[in-house]
This record gives structure tokens, C-alpha cells and sequence, in this order.
């Protein structure tokens, strides 16, 4: 991997972005959106949205970094553009940690603005430091993007890509402890959580809502960026130059 090369390469889609404004308001406002959205829907029950609240933070980003990163990168390949680019002394490490850099920048800002609603306009009770709710952010959002590039590999056409959302992340919301705490899952279950990354980082926003000591949040971003530089070795080792 070549720093310069990687960094081009992080340039060249911070560019495409700036001049994609739906993709733009999909990615910084759309967060915003969903969680105004669910304080209206628990108006009346705000302890509700107290205890969904961190939760939802760590899985927007998630979600929308996947679905974004895994369309954006099929729509390279099949539209030659990823071939073209591999005709350049590129290795595929430059490709993929040069989205992740991308798209973690775009993370950075999402994050803060995320974090800047639920707390300064919504009231989300969070008792952690600001700054760290804003790095887990980033953490949690460069993950959905590691996993998006890997799982873009496997996909032919942008529907397909789209059909690995029920597949990949809709089992990590459903066993993250959004709706059931894990705990309280059948064990069989409780044992699969553990393993997904999701899990990871919705308790480190449930950490920073519940206690203002940061090092059991520290541990579980560090598992989270263990699993996000897993998802890019593995997209390394699975990324095709074009769709067949």
C-alpha cells in the first residue's frame, strides 16, 4: 500500500461526494432525520427514547455507510471505472482503506451532526464525553463501510447489493440489544450477538449513556476497529476489477 496513492484515492471520492448532493444529504442528514423522527414517536415516553437512543447512534451510521459503500463500489466495477484504475500502480489496499479514509471523513461529519442533535436538540441524556460520542460515531460508520466494500465482491448488479442488507446487517440490529437486551435472548442467540460487530458498538454508546468511565467504551471501539480492518483484508482478498 502507498500512502500517496492511498490518499488520491480518498481525495478522488471526497470529490464525487462534494458533487453528489443527494448522496451528501443521505449520508449527513438523513441520521438527523431518523432520530428526530423516533423522538416524535416517543413524545410521550421519552425514557423510551432514552434507552433506544445510543443505540440507534451507533446503528444509523452503520446502516447508511454499508448501503452507500456497497453500491458506490459496484457502480466502479461495472461501470470500468475500478478496471481502469488497477491499469495505475494501485494495489487493492490503496482502493479500499482510500474509501475507508473517504467515507470516514464523511463519517467525522455525520457523526457530530448526529451527536449535536440527539444531545443539544432531542435531550438524549448521554453522561460520556461529547468528543468520544463522536468517536465511536466514526468508528461505528468505517465499519458499515469496511463491511459494504467486502460484501460489494459478491454482488453483480446494485440490487443485489442491496438484497445483503436483510442478510448482513438487518440479523445485527435484531441482535444488537435494540430490541431485546441480549441478556435476555435464548442463549444460542446470546452467543451469535457476541460475535457480530454491531453488538460491539451499540454497548459502546450504551457505555457512554450509562457511565461516565470510558474504558470499557475504548475496549469495545477496539474490537470494532479489529473488525472493521478484518471486513477490508477480506475485501482486499475478494475485490474484483470489474462485474462479469
Amino acid at each position: 500500500m502507498t500512502p500517496r496513492v492511498t490518499l488520491a484515492i480518498a481525495v478522488r471520492v471526497l470529490t464525487q461526494l462534494r458533487r453528489d448532493h443527494r448522496t451528501l444529504a443521505m449520508l449527513l442528514v438523513l441520521p438527523c432525520l431518523l432520530q428526530a423522527l423516533l423522538w416524535w414517536i416517543f413524545q410521550d415516553t421519552p425514557l423510551v427514547f432514552d434507552r433506544i437512543g445510543p443505540a440507534l447512534l451507533a446503528i444509523f451510521p452503520f446502516f447508511v455507510m454499508f448501503l452507500v459503500t456497497s453500491i458506490t463500489t459496484l457502480r466502479e466495477r461495472s461501470g470500468g471505472t475500478l478496471e481502469r484504475l488497477f491499469t495505475m500502480p494501485m494495489g487493492r489496499l490503496d482502493f479500499l482503506v482510500g474509501y475507508a479514509l473517504a467515507f470516514g471523513a464523511v463519517a467525522a461529519v455525520q457523526a457530530a451532526l448526529a451527536a449535536g442533535v440527539a444531545v443539544g436538540l432531542l435531550d438524549l441524556d448521554l453522561r460520556g464525553p461529547d468528543a468520544l460520542l463522536v468517536v465511536v460515531g466514526v468508528v461505528d460508520a468505517v465499519l458499515g463501510t469496511a463491511l459494504g466494500l467486502f460484501v460489494s465482491a459478491f454482488a453483480r448488479t446494485e440490487f443485489q447489493a442491496v438484497q445483503f442488507l436483510p442478510a448482513v446487517v438487518v440479523p445485527q440490529i435484531l441482535l444488537c440489544g435494540l430490541i431485546v437486551p441480549r441478556e435476555r435472548l435464548p442463549r444460542v442467540l446470546e452467543s451469535v450477538a457476541d460475535v457480530l460487530p454491531l453488538t460491539w458498538a451499540v454497548d459502546a454508546m450504551e457505555h457512554l449513556a450509562t457511565t461516565t468511565r470510558t474504558g470499557e467504551v475504548w475496549r469495545d471501539v477496539g474490537i470494532v476497529v479489529g473488525f472493521a480492518l478484518a471486513a477490508l483484508a477480506l475485501g482486499a482478498a475478494t475485490l474484483r476489477r470489474r462485474t462479469d
